[in-house]
């Protein structure tokens, strides 16, 4: 039996419009009346997550920006990790001259970015959380939970395989990094992952990470997956997370409802 359940969100939870589907959200909803807890643990921000799970009405924990920040269950903040302002700015600045590539930045309570990128917005269904656009020469450096960059076409994917490099050699152990889609890759600060929060998290309710189940599709889910009692891959996570975790069960698709479809089979 588990008591606790952890799940990522785009390409896991979320449908193929990035919305929680009606099933779903009855699925979360008797899951909680069972006294299972349930968190979201996301590279989104915490404003958007709680937007989501204010729509919801259940009490679930908020893992966010890959982990930089938890929220209880009551929307209290119970852990922040933030980058040294330093290497904030210099994060801000490493591709600000490349077409291709669009740097975000979530600051405080606010999502930055450096142009327009309609592809962006459009994995906002169900919230209404929207980009302010900054400088990266010139903006506040303090309370940084995570940077990362994306690209509009996969295409254009090499583009970040050669930032995450650059990124590499340049910070080294200084940053946490991670795909979470091919184009999308995001940074944070030293020693932050969804798995570190999910320990903190399942530890915090007086349960061991053995009592947790999670399921996700990107490497930013490889050590969540890793570390809980049981990990659940999507059918249509990257090739790298499937790979590097061949013993975990791999279920549906999120196009499908595959986790609540497999949690009702599971716990209910």
């Amino acid at each position: 039996m588990f008591h606790f359940v952890a799940s990522d969100l785009d390409g896991t939870l979320l449908n193929t419009e990035h919305s929680l589907s009606p099933f779903t959200k009855k699925i979360l909803q008797a899951l909680r009346e069972m006294g299972i807890h349930f968190a979201f643990a996301t590279g989104r921000h915490h404003i958007d997550v709680a937007q989501m799970r204010d729509n919801l009405e259940i009490d679930a924990f908020m893992i966010t920006s890959n982990g930089a920040r938890v929220h209880d269950s009551r929307g209290n903040l119970v852990f922040s990790r933030s980058f040294e302002p330093n290497t904030a700015s210099e994060l801000a600045q490493i591709c600000r001259d490349n077409p291709y590539i669009y740097t975000h930045v979530f600051r405080g309570d606010d999502w930055l970015i450096n142009k327009p990128d309609a592809y962006s917005l459009s994995f906002f269904v169900d919230t209404q959380f929207k980009y302010q656009f900054f400088e990266p020469t010139d903006f506040e450096t303090d309370d940084i939970a995570k940077i990362y960059f994306t690209t509009s076409d996969v295409a254009h994917n090499h583009h970040l395989v050669e930032l995450k490099h650059q990124i590499e050699k340049q910070f080294g152990n200084r940053v946490s990094i991670a795909f979470s889609t091919a184009n999308c890759l995001e940074v944070m600060a030293e020693n932050v992952t969804k798995g570190s929060a999910l320990k903190l998290v399942v530890e915090s309710l007086g349960y061991q990470l053995k009592d947790s189940i999670a399921f996700g599709d990107g490497m930013n889910d490889y050590e969540m997956l890793k570390m809980a009692g049981k990990g659940c891959i999507m059918k249509d996570a990257s090739p790298e997370l499937k790979a590097l975790l061949p013993e975990l069960e791999v279920i549906g698709s999120n196009a499908d409802d595959a986790v609540p479809h497999y949690l009702a089979n599971l716990l209910l």
